[in-house]
């Protein structure tokens, strides 16, 4: 991978880690989808496949590469890989300018195999303990240093943006 480029974990968690229920988000916290805009505008994302379904979409401003088991998937607007490592240095291969990061943006399966190669982590840690079928992995803290938190906007459910980066 080139020294040039940043592997970040982006993610949203309940306190109890769950990421997901049945495909969808388990809150509704808008300044949080402006806050994944701002983070991965201009860089490339790396998810799973039914993270790609469950958005349905490209995101416009960056790439997507989809990582997937199915030698036969394919969808307009996403490069595909077959290994959470291919869909890596794929993403860093498309662009060798400086400060541009690799994201990874989901799922559980996809966070798990990618928190090994990961530089930082950008995560909104949501204040609720939803029922929930997908989690962001443990990891161990003594590992990261926060260098930034930030609360999220009042509302009904109580956030806080942080920013991690991997010591050592």
């Amino acid at each position: 991978m080139s020294p040039a480029h940043r592997v970040v974990m982006l993610a949203a968690h309940a306190d109890n880690r769950v990421i997901g229920d049945q495909g969808r988000i388990p809150w509704h916290l808008p300044e949080d989808f402006a806050h994944f805009k701002r983070e991965t505008l201009g860089n490339t994302l790396v998810m799973g496949r039914a993270t790609w379904d469950s958005i349905g979409r490209p995101l416009p401003g960056r790439t997507t590469v989809v990582v997937t088991r199915d030698p036969g998937w394919s969808a307009e607007g996403a490069l595909v890989a077959h290994s959470l490592e291919e869909a890596i240095r794929t993403a860093t291969e498309l662009d060798s300018e400086p400060g541009r990061d690799v994201v990874i943006a989901g799922g559980g399966q996809v966070y798990a195999q990618a928190m090994p190669h990961a530089t930082h982590q950008v995560l909104t840690e949501v204040h609720c303990q939803p029922a929930g079928d997908a989690f962001y992995p443990e990891f161990d803290r003594s590992q990261w240093r926060e260098t930034r938190r930030e609360p999220g906007p009042a509302g009904d459910l109580a956030y806080e943006w942080v920013w991690l980066e991997r010591v050592g």
